[in-house]
């Protein structure tokens, strides 16, 4: 499956807190920002492999002023004409943590809501 991320937009699966990521891409090279709810700020930087799995790390800045760090195998998914990625995340430190999300596309008529 190959996808092209770039100018693909994601929230959490089912609309989330509000926090929404923008990718971009250049070859394998990818990269996105992501802000709203919580966060106050993020990034993901990492590699996009020709079936579309995408590995990345990431930083975020909490609200709360908390910083985290970690790193994320997304590999895509398609449920019912909707592009979603499996999320499989660790966080690094004193948030340590391991876990599993999923991200779903926004599309471009639904980014208003």
């Amino acid at each position: 499956m190959s996808i092209h991320y770039d100018g693909r937009r994601f929230r959490a699966l089912g609309g989330g807190d509000g926090t929404y990521a923008e990718y971009r891409q250049q070859g394998d090279l990818v990269w996105a920002e992501f802000e709203g709810g919580h966060v106050r700020r993020g990034t993901v930087t990492g590699t996009c492999d020709a079936g579309g799995v995408l590995r990345l790390a990431y930083t975020m800045v909490l609200a709360s002023g908390e910083v985290i760090a970690g790193h994320s195998t997304n590999t895509p998914q398609w449920h019912g004409g909707t592009l979603v990625l499996r999320e499989v995340w660790e966080r690094y430190g004193e948030h340590a943590a391991t876990g599993v999300s999923y991200l779903e596309e926004v599309l471009a008529e639904s980014r208003a809501s």
